[in-house]
């Protein structure tokens, strides 16, 4: 019996990395949406967060027992709207919980007469690229707004 070996054929030489080239952009587009997505669901977790801690701190001090309901002092929504974006009462320049976060996207109020809510509009803003270009019509945009709203009873 005669032994066979395996011959690579001459003519497929190289055809691996013309089919790599290939490949390259695809997975790199799609590694870079993968974090992008990521990095969106972290900004958003932050701000939940964020929105969370400023309702405690809101229901908290709202709250007037004289009148039987919550009352929202400006002095009171500033800090609230403060701790919103700085995460403490009083601003505090660099520790931004996101970036680009003011304390004018944070709106402060009240639910009936013993709830109080604070909601945070915040605009994502993609690394890689503002918008998808698009074959037909206008190009997709990539900024979408992230909303995050609590309630909690005045305490």
């Amino acid at each position: 019996m005669k032994s066979s070996t395996f011959k690579p054929i001459r003519h497929q030489r190289g055809l691996a990395m013309v089919e790599f080239a290939i490949a390259l952009p695809l997975l790199l587009l799609l590694l870079l949406g993968v974090a992008e997505f990521g990095r969106m669901l972290f900004q958003y977790n932050s701000l939940l967060q964020a929105n969370r801690d400023a309702v405690r701190y809101l229901s908290g001090k709202a709250w007037n027992g004289s009148i039987g309901a919550v009352a929202i002092t400006p002095v009171l929504e500033a800090q609230t709207k403060n701790i919103a974006v700085y995460g403490a009462p009083l601003p505090q320049a660099g520790s931004v919980v996101v970036p680009g976060l003011t304390t004018a996207d944070v709106t402060v109020g009240t639910v009936g007469t013993d709830h109080v809510q604070v909601s945070i509009s915040y605009v994502f803003r993609p690394v890689i690229a503002t918008g998808l270009p698009a074959f037909v019509g206008n190009a997709i945009p990539l900024n979408f707004p992230l909303v995050a709203t609590t309630v909690m009873r005045g305490l």
